[in-house]
């Protein structure tokens, strides 16, 4: 570092900001590498100079020193400013590569996507990045020291964002063995004693090939059973999917239908219920696998199947 430079500093450009400069500041900030009041935004040369980390300003994108801008011609990359920082990060070893995948997939490749104009902007659809572009003043003719005011704005709701996604994550990462010793008991159902985050950890732990296709745990005070989705990618969906008859019943219309005192309720989307007893949930498990069975054995193809003993010779 050049002795001139001021150590913990960043340095951006002034005007209007947008979500990458103002998300790269906000990284840094969480991972504790510069100050917040030694945020310079200004695009003067000499002031630049002085700071440790620039970004989004300056025309040059050199890790060694700390510079990260994305606007000049000779970089032909996608990144923005904050994917430059957290690519960084990386790359020095303060983040592994499965907490930069973790940022990247999560926020930044939305970001560098956003600045970059290829994102796909779909109708009523709002991103981070369109949220921190709702910081600027509505009024476009405002001084500098309102559109400073305005970035600190929003670089607050950034940093706490990213403070919470990070603490949730760490959390979830956490629970990695709990889940890894429920995965190893096999069958097609993971049981919990506590309620945990678990889709997570089941698919970073090869959940995509593990047999289960439900999870029983305890919720609030009751328990609920919860169908499996077949990929992290897909877990809006789940390999096995509840009865038909129970979607959308609660209280005492699924206790009817179901035959389970304990019955409280069932999604109308069919991928969880909920029971009052762990008993009531492993009751619940139970007949939707005799139900399920019922099912493959009822339907025409069972039937019309003729075992290969009985043919006639």
């Amino acid at each position: 570092m050049s002795k001139h430079k001021i150590p913990r500093s960043f340095g951006t450009h002034d005007g209007t900001f947008h979500a990458d400069e103002v998300t790269a500041c906000a990284i840094l900030l969480l991972f504790d590498y510069i100050d917040e009041d030694k945020i310079r935004r200004t695009r003067d040369h000499a002031v630049l100079e002085t700071c440790d980390f620039v970004c989004d300003v300056g025309g040059i994108y050199d890790p060694k020193r700390r510079l990260f801008d994305h606007h000049q011609v000779n970089y032909q990359g996608s990144l923005s400013s904050a994917g430059m920082i957290l690519q960084y990060l990386r790359d020095i070893d303060r983040l592994s590569q499965q907490e930069y995948e973790f940022f990247n997939h999560s926020l930044v490749m939305g970001v560098d996507a956003h600045d970059n104009g290829k994102d796909l902007q779909i109708p009523g659809i709002c991103t981070y990045s369109h949220i921190i572009a709702s910081f600027t003043p509505i009024k476009q003719d405002v001084d500098n020291a309102t559109l400073d005011k305005a970035f600190h704005t929003a670089l607050d709701f950034s940093k706490n964002y990213l403070k919470r996604i990070w603490e949730k994550h760490l959390f979830n990462h956490s629970c990695l063995q709990i889940v890894a010793a429920a995965m190893k008991q096999g069958g097609d159902c993971l049981m919990f004693d506590q309620n945990i985050p678990w889709i997570e950890s089941f698919f970073e732990l090869d959940g995509v090939h593990h047999p289960a296709t439900f999870v029983i745990m305890p919720s609030d005070n009751h328990w609920k059973l919860r169908g499996i989705p077949p990929s992290y990618e897909q877990r809006m969906k789940v390999r096995v999917p509840l009865p038909e008859e129970w979607a959308g019943l609660l209280d005492e219309e699924i206790k009817r239908v179901t035959g389970i005192p304990g019955a409280i309720f069932c999604h109308k989307g069919r991928f969880i219920s909920v029971w009052e007893t762990k008993e009531d949930a492993l009751k619940a498990l139970q007949l939707v696998k005799a139900m399920q069975k019922n099912k493959v054995n009822s339907s025409p193809s069972a039937k019309n199947h003729t075992p290969n003993h009985l043919v006639e010779k």
